[in-house]
């Protein structure tokens, strides 16, 4: 008669069961999106409307990439839209708090100054507490875009 003892075989099961859930609820990816009705390289003065609520500065840090991405950009009430304001930039953020604040959505939508017509919009979206800088969200999301397009980006390709 064989006894035989093998309990430990089973005794990570539970614990490698935790740790599977563990890695699925925290490894939860950011989804961007972005779509423009027309080319923003023409717009050259764009205004970014400040909201009441806003005590975190998002709209400075849109100031701050815009310029970096070649733009003339001020930010402030849309009572003190300035003069020859090519288009405006409205912004929504979402914040949440798990032992830290985070950037958990951000969206984006550009019109034009006069006519308030719809040129192109933005979001971002992260449901983890492991989101990025909100500095990095923002440029994540305008990049796409503002970014000038250069000359071989706009040549269509040969069909052969």
């Amino acid at each position: 008669m064989r006894i035989f003892f093998a309990p430990h075989r089973h005794r990570f099961r539970p614990l490698l069961a935790v740790f599977a859930c563990c890695i699925v609820i925290f490894s939860g990816c950011a989804s961007i999106a972005t779509r423009t009705v027309v080319d923003l390289s023409r717009f050259k003065k764009i205004y970014v409307e400040h909201k009441l609520t806003d005590d975190r500065r998002v709209d400075e840090m849109i100031v701050q990439e815009l310029t970096r991405l070649g733009y003339q950009a001020s930010c402030g009430p849309l009572t003190m839209l300035p003069d020859h304001t090519d288009a405006v930039l409205t912004y929504e953020d979402r914040w949440e708090w798990d032992f830290k604040t985070y950037l958990i959505e951000f969206n984006v939508t550009v019109r034009t100054a006069r006519t308030n017509k719809k040129l192109a919009d933005g979001r971002y979206y992260q449901p983890t507490p492991n989101s990025k800088a909100p500095a990095e969200v923002v440029a994540k999301v305008l990049t796409p875009l503002f970014a000038k397009k250069s000359s071989s980006d706009t040549k269509t390709p040969a069909i052969r």
